[in-house]
């Protein structure tokens, strides 16, 4: 499993409207230094931590701050991750499109527990029948056959890339309830969400210290 962060927008505008209930713009304290570096200052910081502690339906800034990144995952995992919808876009790579262009190989599988000599039988197999697709020129009806065979034939293993897209509220949601799950690639995840700018503060509800509000202001 790999993730790369693309992107993470929206804390100005996100932090300007969680004032807007009790009109309380002029106590504001955070602000931009340049287009990719925004400080949140010690009074929207105490503000929010209030709201999120107050519950989902009082921290709605949090949904307005948005986080693109690209994140490769077996099958088995993606089934899980589906299960987020609110505040969550996805768009993957298509095996439908793509899946029969070349051979496959232990490097497109998350193999950690697989006996060798049953991938190698699995490779094998669904190898075999992507030459045969390859080489199927006339009968259409059974080269589509061939690419269903592989598609029914392809384990949960499988590596898939999507570009997904998550709000912090949603990122909230998914660590308290992923945090103990026997599945490592959520382990993982969480570990790459614990990286993102201001990470403590408003998806972990941590007040940060000194030390990490200086290493926040590198991020933001």
């Amino acid at each position: 499993m790999t993730i790369t962060t693309l992107d993470v927008q929206g804390f100005e505008p996100a932090l300007h409207a969680m004032r807007n209930p009790m009109d309380s713009w002029s106590k504001s304290d955070s602000y931009r230094i340049t287009d990719d570096r925004y400080i949140i200052g010690n009074n929207d910081a105490e503000l929010s931590l209030k709201l999120q502690k107050a519950g989902p339906e009082h921290c709605k800034h949090l949904r307005m701050i948005m986080v693109w990144a690209d994140i490769t995952a077996p099958f088995y995992w993606w089934k899980e991750a589906d299960t987020y919808r609110n505040g969550v876009e996805k768009l993957s790579c298509s095996t439908m499109h793509t899946l029969m262009r070349r051979p496959l190989s232990k490097d497109d599988f998350e193999l950690n527990c697989v006996n060798d000599d049953f991938i190698k039988y699995v490779l094998d197999s669904i190898n075999t029948s992507i030459e045969a697709y390859k080489y199927e020129k006339e009968d259409l009806v059974y080269k589509k056959e061939i690419w269903k065979s592989v598609i029914q034939a392809l384990p949960e293993s499988f590596l898939q890339k999507r570009t997904m897209m998550m709000s912090y509220a949603a990122l909230r949601n998914i660590v308290r309830q992923r945090a103990g799950h026997k599945l490592t690639e959520w382990h993982e995840f969480i570990n790459w969400v614990h990286t993102l700018p201001y990470a403590e503060l408003l998806i972990f509800d941590n007040e940060m210290t000194e030390q990490q509000k200086g290493n926040e202001n590198e991020k933001v």
